[in-house]
This record gives C-alpha cells, sequence and structure tokens, in this order.
C-alpha cells in the first residue's frame, strides 16, 4: 500500500560501552561519545515505539549534556507520542537552537508543526533544512516541503519541491504520486503522465506495493483526460472494488458525471 509519511527512521545500531581515562582530553572526548550513544540507543527505541528506555537513555544524554541536540529533538518525539504538544514543541525548538545545522532535528519540528497545522512555520524548517546538501535523505526534506506549501496554497513551489524529491531519489513511490498530482493541478499532463507511468511500473513489479485511492484517481484522470477508456475501466474497476466508500470515488464520479 502505498502511504504518505512525512519521516522515516534510518536504520540504527545499539552502541556499546564507552572507556575511560585519566586525561582530561579523553573524559571530554568520552563523555562526548557517551552522549552521542545515548542519543544513537534512545533514538533507536523511540523508533520502536519503547518510549520508557528510550525516555531513560535520553535523560542520560541531557545530564552529560543539557544541549544536545539529538537528545532534545527525540525527546521531542516522545512528548509528541505521549500527547504533550506543548513540551514537544519546547524540546524541537531547543534542539534547533542548540544545533542549527542539526537537519534531522528541523525535519522532526517541520512534521510536528504541520501536524499542529502550523503550515508556514513548518515551511520554513523544511526549507532550511533543505539547505543541507551533505543530508542523506534530501528527498525526504523536499517531499516535506512541497507537502507544506500545497497546504499554503504555492502549487507551482509544491510542483519544484516534489520535482526535487522525485529526482533525487528516483525510486519513491510517495514522491512520483505526489508530483504527478500536482502537475494535473497544474494542467500539465504530459509530464504528469512521465512520472505517472513511473509509478505505475514500480507498482506493476513489487508485490509490496499496492494502489492507494490517490494513486487510482491520479490515474483516472490522466485516462481520462488522453480518452484511454480501457485503461480508465480498468482503474475504475479497481477504485470500486477496493475502496467503494473513498472520497477518490465520489471525485471520479462527479469527474464523469460533469460530462
Amino acid at each position: 500500500m502505498i502511504v504518505r509519511l512525512l519521516l522515516l527512521f534510518g536504520s540504527l545500531t545499539l552502541a556499546g560501552c564507552v572507556t575511560t581515562s585519566n586525561s582530561p582530553f579523553a573524559r571530554e572526548a568520552d563523555q562526548q561519545k557517551a552522549v552521542k550513544n545515548y542519543v544513537r540507543l534512545g533514538t533507536a527505541y523511540v523508533s520502536q515505539g519503547n518510549y520508557e528506555r528510550a525516555r531513560d537513555h535520553l535523560q542520560r544524554a541531557l545530564e552529560l549534556d543539557e544541549d544536545s541536540a539529538g537528545a532534545l529533538a527525540a525527546m521531542g518525539l516522545i512528548y509528541q507520542q505521549e500527547g504533550e504538544g506543548e513540551l514537544a514543541e519546547q524540546s524541537f525548538r531547543k534542539a534547533v537552537d542548540s544545533d542549527p545545522d542539526y537537519t534531522r532535528g528541523r525535519l522532526f519540528y517541520g512534521a510536528f508543526l504541520y501536524g499542529q497545522g502550523q503550515y508556514e512555520d513548518a515551511r520554513e524548517q523544511f526549507s532550511r533544512a533543505s539547505q543541507d546538501t551533505d543530508f542523506n535523505d534530501r528527498g525526504s526534506i523536499f517531499y516535506n516541503l512541497g507537502r507544506t506549501q500545497d497546504q499554503l496554497g504555492e502549487y507551482e513551489a509544491a510542483v519544484k519541491s516534489y520535482r526535487r524529491a522525485a529526482d533525487l531519489t528516483r525510486g519513491n513511490a510517495n514522491y512520483l504520486l505526489a508530483l504527478s498530482t500536482a502537475l494535473i493541478r497544474q494542467g500539465e499532463y504530459d509530464e504528469a503522465q512521465r512520472y505517472y507511468e513511473r509509478l505505475a511500473g514500480m507498482i506493476q513489479r513489487d508485490p509490496k506495493l499496492s494502489h492507494s485511492p490517490e494513486s487510482l484517481l491520479t490515474g483516472l484522470k490522466l485516462a481520462h483526460f488522453y480518452g484511454d477508456r480501457h485503461r480508465e475501466a480498468s482503474l475504475a474497476l479497481l477504485l470500486r472494488n477496493q475502496y467503494p466508500e473513498s472520497e477518490q470515488l465520489k471525485q471520479y464520479r462527479a469527474l464523469i458525471s460533469n460530462e
């Protein structure tokens, strides 16, 4: 199933113990290493939904370094999951204030703000994060930026962001769908068709992927525009059978009834 995800945790390994030394320089290095390891462990437990153990490791990190951006951002995730919105925002803000170059923290903060409906603030966080050319998942930044621009009615900017996300990854179904849908809205059917064909090919080749109501409706709009009745009938049947109560089926029925 194609699902929209604002954020994905990367693979995280659980770190071992740290060594000790009598040298003050070594002790400082060991402390920094300990903070890093506690944050890695805590973030791994957050990704697993084990918030009790995550909190324990992150609090240890903060005892050693109260300004640890990684620990503060991960604590923000815990507060967010626990429904403590005010505490979550405070932690996220402290994280990016402590280390303005901590891109993953900006992603977490931006996703939180998006969920709160604070789209202009979310756009600022994603926009600043997009400037980090060394970040290993820049596609997710531009995808989130595009979604935020969509909410703000900045449709041309959203197309540019989605295109950037799709071009950076060349293999993410969510990004291809978002771009195809945005291009149709702008009347750019030929380009939308190209990206949608890439998406359709992925779904056909990968048994783990299947059409969502959004992807079926996007394909139906393209097939309808180009007069491809066979494809339109096939996609319409899928939409009716798999998602009979979906809003997308209502939209498709409105599309054909208007003609």
